[in-house]
């Protein structure tokens, strides 16, 4: 009896330390009010320390039990200390098509219950998506974004005749001229700059700056359109390639390193 006495007080003691994300963390999907979401916490994370937030919705036919263990995505979020929230989609897809979308305060509602599993920084949650997931992230910020501190959305847009009530502070968009997916969205006389096109309108930006080419791996090049000419210290970034639908390796790392003020680095 003392033994076992000894041991039921060693694990409740060992309980808090362990955390609420123990119940559901990677494969395991955490629940919530009838859907689900996953997350991947970084490495070397302290257990203490206020961690920035990716939340990410995954691609058409997809789930975010995929996304935690995706080398582009969480490959990438666990090496800088940022916690990757990936929901999940109910038939592994998302309502983007128009707003009031119900998968909007969906998403936000598990940004709010990760914040009851762990200390999160409401100044650095970035939101993201891949494909469908990328417009989905368009529509989460156009509906969800002033809190939102960058938009890093991956060949996929909302049409650029929508209007957004909301925005994120940092926008930045990557999407490949071959794509044929989710074409890319070509502007009238042939203007490459027409994917960011909304954002650019409903921030007020000016004239954008074309930036040297750059890489982040030496087999894709990227071309760099820049407005930080924008409305109340607002930024839109556009990244063009040569390539298809994919995510360019790194991109998604290089975003969060500069939005938060690092050098970026590969991986």
């Amino acid at each position: 009896m003392i033994l076992r006495a000894f041991l039921f007080l060693i694990v409740i003691s060992i309980l808090p330390a362990m955390g609420p994300w123990q119940a559901c963390e990677g494969a395991k999907a955490c629940e919530l009010d009838g859907r689900s979401y996953h997350i991947r916490m970084p490495d070397d994370w302290d257990g203490e320390t206020a961690l920035p937030v990716l939340l990410h919705f995954h691609g058409w036919g997809r789930q975010g039990d995929l996304i935690v263990k995706h080398q582009r995505i969480s490959g990438h979020t666990r090496r800088r200390g940022v916690l990757l929230v990936a929901p999940n989609g109910r038939g592994r897809t998302w309502d983007f098509w128009d707003q009031d979308s119900a998968d909007v305060p969906f998403a936000a509602a598990v940004i709010e219950d990760v914040a009851k599993r762990f200390p999160i920084d409401r100044d650095r949650i970035f939101v993201s998506g891949y494909s469908y997931g990328a417009a989905m992230a368009w529509r989460y910020a156009c509906e969800n974004g002033n809190g939102v501190a960058g938009l890093l959305a991956v060949s996929g847009t909302l049409r650029q005749s929508e209007r957004c009530p909301q925005a994120p502070k940092h926008i930045r968009h990557v999407h490949g001229f071959a794509d044929t997916v989710m074409d890319f969205p070509m502007g009238p006389d042939g203007d490459e700059t027409h994917p960011v096109a909304l954002w650019r309108e409903a921030l007020g930006c000016g004239a954008g700056r074309r930036l040297p080419q750059w890489e982040i791996v030496s087999f894709l090049s990227f071309e760099r359109w820049h407005w930080d000419n924008c409305d109340r210290g607002h930024t839109v970034t556009l990244d063009l390639h040569s390539g298809g639908h994919f995510i360019p390796h790194g991109w998604i790392g290089w975003q969060l390193d500069q939005l938060m003020g690092r050098v970026p680095q590969y991986p």
